[in-house]
């Protein structure tokens, strides 16, 4: 068997959800919010199933969703696509990531990878015969500087891969910094390879910048976004992947032999979802928030430093200042004493990783995340 997936370890997710099954806890680990979604986008693909298409859709896509794609960020973020040529669409984003690479970096290209990093890009990357170089990130602002991209990119860097909202931090890179990352792209001749799946999911009136809006970055960046993320239909893995024509071309030959296609009704319902009025993604926007500031405040009350979310479905907990040093113990205890699941960060990292963080996932009820608060309502104190 392959060493590099038979020795892989499980996953941070599936040992503290297990954790969270047997002993009955309260699970804000993974990711995923307990809404079932938009009635009338789920519905949208209830109709296509039963009066719609339901052979095999064109590879890269309903024409439909690839003009909504196209649409839909011109309209939001001022990028202007061909739809014909720069759209693709696949069977979630991390499908799309996994062809990108394939298509994108030879064996001995080095990829540049931000740490915290979400779990699947580090496999993906060697897989692909990549060799990683990483950046560290430490909180409280999760922000690189130009010695750090001096010391990880050099002439082999083919690629670097930026999630940007930063799914582990819960931060935004601002313009400064993506001009920084973009200004080491031009230099090294380096695609940005852009996982921007959580650009609707930004909070405080945030509006989301693109790399692909960066100067000298439109024909170099490959943008992937994620219809789970944006209606909060996370099993319907449908991802889109906008990039120029030159690179979106051999990307659509790798698509072609990992999935060739995605379910034409989920395509035909995010296409109309694609095309909703701007009132649904600012309420949506405004539940998440909401929902963030009821549980950073009641985190705060309990004696928790709450590092700041800016967008995705997480904030982050600072235990440094409760003496704690070990995120993975506390975890363990969290769950089993506790009865609520977390995420310790330093999963996120291969190597020299962050031990005094821990991510809740505030996408949930009210009353899940009050019951979580009361579990731990004596915790930090306990611990300081």
């Amino acid at each position: 068997m392959n060493p590099l997936f038979a020795e892989l370890p499980t996953t941070v997710f599936e040992v503290m959800s297990r954790l969270a099954r047997e002993t009955g806890a309260i699970n804000l680990g993974q990711g995923f919010p307990d809404d079932p979604g938009p009635e009338d986008v789920r519905r949208a693909a209830a109709d296509a199933v039963m009066t719609g298409w339901n052979q095999y859709p064109p590879m890269m896509g309903l024409p439909e969703l690839r003009q909504a794609v196209a649409g839909h960020y011109a309209r939001h973020q001022d990028v202007a696509l061909d739809w014909e040529s720069e759209v693709m669409i696949t069977s979630g984003a991390t499908e799309a990531l996994a062809g990108a690479l394939m298509a994108l970096i030879q064996p001995g290209d080095e990829v540049v990878l931000f740490q915290p990093l979400y779990d699947a890009y580090l496999p993906l990357v060697l897989r692909a015969g990549g060799v990683p170089r990483f950046v560290r990130l430490e909180p409280p602002h999760w922000r690189f500087d130009e010695a750090q991209l001096r010391a990880a990119f050099s002439p082999k860097t083919r690629v670097v891969l930026l999630n940007n909202p930063l799914n582990p931090s819960a931060t935004i890179a601002p313009r400064e910094d993506l001009e920084l990352l973009a200004r080491f792209c031009v230099e090294n001749d380096t695609i940005a390879l852009c996982d921007e799946v959580w650009e609707h999911v930004v909070f405080d009136g945030a509006r989301h910048l693109s790399m692909l809006a960066i100067p000298g970055m439109r024909e170099r960046t490959v943008k992937i976004g994620s219809a789970g993320k944006i209606f909060s239909l996370t099993g319907w893995k449908v991802g889109f992947v906008c990039a120029h024509a030159h690179i979106l071309r051999v990307l659509a030959k790798a698509h072609q032999f990992i999935t060739f296609t995605t379910p034409p009704n989920l395509q035909a319902a995010v296409a109309y979802g694609l095309g909703k009025d701007q009132t649904y993604f600012e309420g949506m926007r405004a539940a998440l928030q909401r929902s963030r500031d009821r549980f950073a405040t009641g985190l705060s009350e309990r004696g928790f430093s709450v590092l700041p979310s800016a967008g995705t479905y997480f904030l982050n907990v600072d235990l440094a200042p409760l003496g704690e040093t070990d995120d993975v113990a506390f975890c363990q205890r969290l769950v089993q004493e506790h009865g609520v699941a977390a995420i310790p960060v330093s999963a996120f990292y291969a190597r020299d990783p962050i031990r005094s963080v821990v991510r809740f996932c505030f996408a949930k009820r009210d009353e899940v995340l009050d019951g979580a608060l009361s579990r731990l309502e004596t915790v930090a104190r306990k611990a300081a």
